[in-house]
């Protein structure tokens, strides 16, 4: 199923106030979290360049036919 912003607001205006902390932590919690997705995955990608040397070598094919 997928939820719409409009569900979700009708989802939380139906619970009771001391609930919306909660939900307030949450959605914190969850912004938090892809913001470190995305700088994870960031971080990938510029690494990638420097370890390109290190992973792609004559010493090393052997072990890309395996």
């Amino acid at each position: 199923m997928n939820v719409t912003e409009e569900m979700l607001i009708e989802k939380i205006k139906q619970l009771p106030p001391q609930r919306l902390a909660e939900v307030d932590d949450f959605v914190d919690f969850l912004r938090i979290r892809e913001g470190e997705q995305r700088l994870t995955q960031a971080a990938a990608r510029v690494s990638e360049a420097s370890f390109s040397a290190a992973w792609n070598n004559d010493e090393d094919a052997v072990y890309d036919r395996m």
